[in-house]
């Protein structure tokens, strides 16, 4: 049977297909390979000579700025739209009818019928994955009540907000099982109790190998959800691999400053590289590592300090580093 059975009320009791990992010392395998892929709209280059590896069982974070690219490679991988030059892989196979039932793949654009009721719709949405009927309304049953929907069950999708829309569409995107999903702005409309609702089950997901890619503009979640990263900017890759890797290469010469008082000693300071500034909340570079010391010193002379911390750099920093510093 394609489809795994879930009991109605317990997530835990649904059977894995896939491990969570390789063997230790072994690499894992990719569950969607990219490589060297080009996209042409016209004269718009949208994707250029772009290769990946998501590994798999890993939470993937896919990101870039508005146009980098990132919609256009997921429409790709997905078989909606097909590249120019590169091959693509999905699963260990080139993408076919077979493929597409075992991914899930949440849209930035909502992708449901409006004039459907909540229920009729999920149910809809697992047949045509070929879940049988009856195990489809346990499924949805289980999902509503997971997501706090259960009271909504009988209302037309037009009827929900923005934030039970997208609840909505989560449930569409894994009521089949898939064993790749592809999250295209996932908490988009949600506020931040559903966003973590959404996240713990996301988890919850990988935890039992389930493999996620996860585009969104969010740096804060992606820096604590994924373990792997690839940064597209203007349709190239500017940085790829895993983030804590990739927070390593960026040296430990970030400092977290939180004080009272007037930080503008240190807007001209010699110490300091690059800073954002947040009032009384400052995440700056130092331009060498070990001169922490004596900017402490220079703080504690001019503000009254609550926090000092030498951090990782923040992905934000990073990302705004390579895509404002270009693709070098």
């Amino acid at each position: 049977m394609k489809s795994q059975q879930l009991r109605s009320g317990n997530f835990s009791q649904w059977e894995e297909k896939r491990g969570a990992g390789a063997p230790e010392g072994k690499s894992p395998l990719s569950a969607v390979i990219v490589d060297e892929v080009t996209k042409q709209f016209d004269k718009l280059v949208a994707v250029s000579h772009l290769s990946l590896k998501v590994p798999e069982g890993s939470m993937y974070g896919l990101l870039g700025p508005n146009g980098a690219g990132k919609t256009t490679t997921i429409r790709m991988i997905l078989n909606i739209i097909y590249p120019d030059k590169g091959d693509i892989s999905i699963l260990g196979q080139h993408i076919s009818e077979d493929v597409k039932d075992r991914i899930g793949y949440l849209p930035e654009e909502r992708g449901l019928y409006t004039k459907m009721k909540v229920s009729d719709l999920l149910l809809f949405m697992a047949e045509i994955k070929g879940v049988p009927k009856g195990e489809a309304k346990r499924r949805a049953s289980y999902w509503l009540e997971r997501l706090e929907l259960a009271d909504r069950a009988d209302k037309k999708v037009e009827e929900l907000s923005k934030g039970m829309q997208q609840k909505v569409q989560f449930i569409a995107t894994v009521i089949h099982d898939p064993e790749l999903i592809i999250f295209d702005e996932p908490f988009m409309g949600l506020d931040p109790i559903n966003t973590d609702l959404l996240k713990g089950i996301m988890v919850e997901l990988k935890k039992r190998g389930k493999t996620i890619v996860l585009s969104t503009h969010l740096m804060e979640e992606v820096e604590r959800l994924c373990e792997h990263i690839c940064l597209i900017n203007k349709g190239r890759k500017v940085l790829d691999g895993r983030l804590s890797e990739i927070k390593k290469r960026y040296g430990k010469n970030t400092v977290v400053l939180q004080f009272e008082g007037d930080g503008s000693f240190l807007h001209h300071s010699p110490l300091v590289k690059k800073m954002d500034d947040y009032g009384n909340y400052i995440e700056l570079q130092l331009k060498e590592e070990d001169s922490y010391p004596e900017l402490l010193e220079m703080a504690t002379k001019s503000v009254k300090l609550r926090r000092f911390e030498v951090v990782e750099p923040s992905l934000r920093s990073i990302f705004i580093e390579r895509v404002k510093g270009g693709n070098g």
